[in-house]
């Protein structure tokens, strides 16, 4: 999907998902040699994490934030369809000016690559979360959607998330793990189409115990629904629930974090299930 301008104008910026309208490219400022690096973020873009983010990921780059106008929470990879989306430049904090998006976190980085830029941004970040997003939250997280969909369009991405869910919640240390991260994720250059996903524990600097390699701790959630009447005597329903974790192996994510560790899980968006190909190639459909 390619996202068009459908009228020249200073602000808003109206764009509709309409290949029959004229296109009128908006280009960012010409970058120099250093790395371009496009922040996004699901908690919407005032929220103090992705302020983290930036002022981390601007000692390694030229710094470019497309984010949501509002919280976007496990929304997962959805994107706006069959409605326009609309991007307004943003002061944000700090003397730092970002684009809000009235979408998704995968629709910023469409609309970010599609229209806002002109070139491809060297490396994606999205974050930092306020929440985990380790095991099958990953598959929920619009903070991931965000990398995602840098790692589907070739760009190496990362998604950055906090141990804790208050708006409230001391981002000092995960500022220090990013500028870790970062240094070495340029030093030994990710390929492209990477994905990685960062945890952090909700601990001091220098109280966490250091950086593991995992992988995604198998593991579901159990939902509950809380039925409540409103003011005309109707049903509705607030989604709850708990983490049932199934996996007891040191590998995982979930086993780093407990231990104090950030858990950094290489992914992919390939959900094939190869082991299952052989046994279903006995299948007979005649």
């Amino acid at each position: 999907m390619k996202y068009y301008f459908t009228e020249k104008q200073n602000s808003p910026l109206n764009i509709l998902p309409c290949a029959s309208q004229k296109k009128i490219p908006y280009l960012c400022p010409v970058m120099n040699s250093t790395p371009t690096i496009l922040i996004s973020n699901d908690d919407g873009i005032h929220a103090p994490g992705i302020l983290s983010l930036v002022e981390a990921a601007r000692e390694f780059g030229d710094v470019v934030i497309v984010a949501p106008d509002s919280a976007q929470s496990g929304m997962g990879h959805a994107i706006s369809v069959g409605k326009p989306l609309r991007m307004y430049k943003e002061e944000i904090a700090n003397g730092m000016t970002g684009y809000a998006v009235t979408g998704t976190p995968a629709d910023c980085v469409k609309i970010a690559t599609g229209v806002l830029l002109d070139t491809p941004p060297d490396l994606i970040l999205s974050g930092i979360n306020h929440g985990s997003n380790s095991s099958v939250s990953s598959l929920y997280s619009g903070t991931l959607s965000a990398a995602r969909e840098g790692a589907i369009q070739g760009i190496p991405s990362i998604g950055f998330s906090l141990c804790n869910y208050s708006h409230e919640a001391d981002m000092t240390a995960s500022r220090q793990v990013v500028k870790h991260i970062l240094q070495e994720a340029f030093r030994h250059k990710l390929n492209p189409g990477a994905l990685l996903s960062v945890n952090i524990p909700n601990r001091s600097f220098d109280q966490i115990q250091g950086f593991r390699i995992t992988r995604m701790a198998m593991g579901r959630w159990v939902e509950e629904f809380d039925q409540r009447i409103d003011p005309y005597g109707q049903k509705y329903y607030w989604l709850t629930g708990k983490y049932a974790r199934q996996d007891d192996r040191e590998d995982t994510d979930e086993a780093a974090l407990e231990a104090g560790y950030v858990s950094i899980t290489p992914m992919t968006h390939d959900l094939t299930a190869y082991s299952e190909i052989s046994r279903m190639r006995q299948w007979s459909f005649e």
